[in-house]
């Protein structure tokens, strides 16, 4: 996964210790792009497959999908002609599950961000073909034309709306990560946190977020000690010997985690979420398009479509990501504030 300075990496929302080690060597590739580690061939008679070699992080599901004619009429002329829809996933060199990583037979791409891509390809009667690169060829190739529409956990921002469009699809948000055991939950309130210890990794929002709970609860006579460890494998063995009490970090990371301890000793669980964005603003991940492709549109209208039939949720209970779903996908909401980005 990527690493993240502050917001630059973390509009990802990834940290690059959630990263599991062994999809690492799957995902390595020479040069910045991929197209052998992609699937196009699991949308078929109207049906889209996600889930597909998640390896235990996902349900696989059959959802049925087929073109809306109404909404794709609105594609601009590039797109009708050419039949693709080109998807961008920035998940080089080593993935960041569950969102985009090599699944279980160690050369296909898949993730909740690929499936959703083909799932708005079908409802916009375009054949999926995912490009796999670099975070930063990600942008390269929306860039240069090479690349349509990213579904790569990218944040709305006001900074990137100079650049591209968005149509919004999921919250952007951290999580606490507690054992299964545990009774505490965050609920929202950084007062929770009052006498407990916490781990973060350094260098990131969250952390940010963190020393900024910290120093408010310092103000009122009360405690939170702050933790860092050097990978992940350090953190949830600090969590399961009871050195910490809980881990801060991107949402999605946290869902995948629970699922691959789910049913050990050390299974834990999620005991709260908080905007990416911070308290003011609910961080939004969102389709990226070129500034004035004029695919931001379609591309909304058909997760809207989603939404309202019930696909979008199947889609988000699939990867264990319910708790990021959005009620309206919207072309260019507010985003991240350039104060902030």
């Amino acid at each position: 996964m990527p690493t993240l300075i502050l917001r630059s990496r973390l509009l990802r929302s990834v940290t690059a210790s959630a990263a599991v080690a062994s999809l690492a060597a799957g995902l390595a590739a020479c040069g910045g792009d991929s197209d052998a580690a992609t699937r196009t061939d699991t949308t078929s008679n109207g049906t889209v497959i996600v889930g597909a070699l998640s390896n235990g992080a996902a349900k696989e599901t059959k959802l049925k999908v087929s073109e809306v004619k109404s909404i794709s009429a609105g594609l601009p002329d590039e797109a009708v002609e050419s039949g693709e829809l080109v998807i961008g996933v920035g998940a080089l060199p080593a993935g960041f599950p569950p969102l985009a990583y090599v699944g279980q037979d160690q050369k296909t791409l898949t993730g909740a961000e690929p499936d959703l891509g083909r799932l708005v390809a079908a409802v916009l009667g375009l054949k999926p073909e995912v490009k796999n690169s670099t975070w930063e060829n990600l942008f390269v190739g929306i860039d240069s034309g090479k690349v349509d529409v990213a579904f790569s956990n990218v944040t709305d921002t006001e900074e990137r709306k100079k650049k591209y469009e968005f149509a919004s699809y999921r919250q952007d948000n951290l999580a606490f990560e507690v054992l299964k055991k545990s009774t505490w939950n965050f609920n929202g309130d950084y007062k929770n946190l009052a006498g407990k210890t916490v781990s973060v990794s350094a260098g990131t929002n969250q952390e940010k977020i963190l020393l900024g709970w910290k120093a408010k609860l310092a103000e009122d006579g009360k405690k939170l000690t702050v933790k860092y460890f050097q990978d992940n494998n350090s953190i949830y063995l600090a969590l399961s010997s009871g050195k910490i009490d809980a881990y801060f970090g991107p949402n999605p990371g946290i869902a995948y985690h629970s699922t691959q301890v789910a049913g050990t000793p050390n299974a834990t669980r999620n005991a709260g979420k908080f905007s990416g964005a911070g308290a003011t603003l609910q961080g939004l991940i969102a389709a990226t398009a070129k500034k004035d492709s004029g695919l931001a549109k379609p591309v909304a209208d058909a997760i809207n479509y989603l939404i309202e039939n019930g696909q979008y949720a199947k889609w988000l209970a699939a990867w264990n990501l319910s708790n990021e779903a959005v009620t309206k996908s919207d072309v260019n909401p507010p985003g991240l504030p350039l104060d902030n980005s």
